[in-house]
C-alpha cells in the first residue's frame, strides 16, 4: 500500500514537472511580446491551468488510463516504471532547453513498461492508438493552419488601421488568448496524470476495498468515473509546476522560432487553444508543445517564409521523433529494475 501511495506522489511530481516543462509554452508568447512580465504571466497561466478542472471532462484521462494499455496487465511496477521513463526524458530535454512532449514521454514510458512486463499483448489495438499517434503529426499541422489563417485574417481586417492601435488592442486580446491556451493546456495535460493515477488504483483496487479501511475513499473499481480528489490534485500539481516557470523553453518558444508581436502572439495562442480544446473534448491526448509550436510556425510563415527560423524548428522535430521510443526504452529498463527489486 505504501508503494501505491509513493507512486501517486511520483505521478503528481511528473505533473509538476509537466507544468514546469510544458506550461512555459503558454507564457512564452505573452512574455516575448512584453504584454505581461514573466512573473505575472506564470501566475496567470497557473490559475487557468487549475480552473480547467471545472471546465472540461475526463475523456483524455480515460483514454490514457484504459484505452491504450490493457489495464488487467498493469501492476504498480509498470506504472512506476512508465513514470520514471517519462520524468527522466522530460528532465533531459528540459536541461537542454528542447520543447519536447511531456505527453508523448508519458505514453511512451507507460507503454514501454507495460510491454516489458507482458509483451506486445499489453497494447490495446484500436482507434485510441490511431488517434494518439496520428495527432503527433496532425496537432502541429492543425495548430499551424489555424495560426496561419488567423494571421492572414487579422492582417487583412486591420490592414488600414494604424499599427499603434492594432498593437494596443491585441495587447489586451493576448490576455484572453493566453488564458484560453492555459485553460486548454491544463485540460489536456493534467488529465494524462489523472489517467495514470486512476489506472494504478484500479490495478490495486483490492488494497482499498474494505469499507472499514481508512483509505477506502481511494478505492476505484473501474475507469468509468474519475474521483474529484484525483482531478483536483492533478490540476493543482500542474498549476504549481507552472509557477516555477521554464525560462529556457520560454526563450526557445517565444523568440528563437520566430519574432512575435502582440497580434501575432494572439493568433498563435488562439489557434493552439482551439486545437487543444477540440482534442480534449474528444478524448485525444495531444502534445500541447507540438500544437503551440505549430501555431507559432504558422504565424511566422504567414508574415514571410523566412521569418521562421527553420533550424531551431528542425531540432525540435528531432526531439519529438525520439520522445516515444526513448521514454519507452527508459520505462522498460525502469520496470525491469523495479521488478527485480520487488521480487
Amino acid at each position: 500500500m505504501t508503494y501505491v501511495l509513493v507512486i501517486i506522489a511520483v505521478a503528481l511530481t511528473f505533473d509538476f514537472i509537466n507544468g514546469m516543462h510544458d506550461s512555459a509554452n503558454s507564457i512564452a508568447t505573452v512574455v516575448s511580446t512584453r504584454v505581461l512580465s514573466p512573473l505575472v504571466a506564470v501566475v496567470w497561466a497557473a490559475f487557468f491551468n487549475f480552473v480547467a478542472a471545472f471546465v472540461f471532462g475526463t475523456a483524455v484521462a480515460k483514454t490514457i488510463g484504459s484505452g491504450l494499455i490493457d489495464i488487467t496487465l498493469v501492476n504498480s511496477d509498470v506504472v512506476c516504471g512508465g513514470l520514471i521513463g517519462a520524468i527522466t526524458w522530460n528532465l533531459i530535454t528540459w536541461y537542454f532547453g528542447i520543447p519536447s512532449s511531456s505527453s508523448h514521454a508519458l505514453i511512451g514510458g507507460y507503454a514501454g513498461a507495460a510491454v516489458a512486463r507482458a509483451g506486445v499483448k499489453a497494447i490495446i489495438p484500436g482507434m485510441p492508438w490511431v488517434k494518439t499517434l496520428s495527432f503527433i503529426v496532425l496537432s502541429p499541422l492543425i495548430g499551424m493552419t489555424f495560426g496561419w489563417l488567423l494571421m492572414v485574417a487579422v492582417s487583412w481586417i486591420f490592414h488600414k488601421t494604424p499599427y499603434g492601435s492594432v498593437n494596443r488592442w491585441f495587447r489586451r486580446g493576448q490576455l484572453f488568448s493566453a488564458a484560453g491556451y492555459s485553460l486548454s493546456h491544463g485540460a489536456n495535460d493534467a488529465q494524462k496524470t489523472m489517467g495514470i493515477i486512476a489506472s494504478l488504483l484500479v490495478a490495486n483496487e483490492a488494497l482499498f476495498r474494505d469499507p472499514a479501511h481508512p483509505l477506502h475513499w481511494m478505492h476505484l473499481p473501474n475507469m468509468k468515473s474519475i474521483p474529484w480528489w484525483i482531478i483536483l490534485s492533478a490540476h493543482f500539481a500542474i498549476g504549481v509546476g507552472t509557477l516555477t516557470g521554464g525560462w529556457r523553453i520560454v526563450k526557445t518558444m517565444g523568440s528563437r522560432i520566430t519574432k512575435l508581436k502582440p497580434f501575432s502572439g494572439f493568433c498563435a495562442e488562439t489557434g493552439a487553444a482551439a486545437t487543444i480544446a477540440l482534442a480534449s473534448l474528444t478524448g485525444i491526448p495531444v502534445s500541447t508543445t507540438h500544437t503551440i509550436t505549430g501555431a507559432v510556425v504558422g504565424v511566422g510563415a504567414a508574415q514571410r517564409f523566412s521569418a521562421v527560423r527553420w533550424g531551431v524548428a528542425r531540432r525540435i522535430v528531432y526531439a519529438w521523433i525520439l520522445t516515444i521510443p526513448m521514454a519507452a526504452a527508459i520505462g522498460a529498463l525502469s520496470y525491469g529494475i523495479l521488478s527485480a527489486i520487488s521480487h
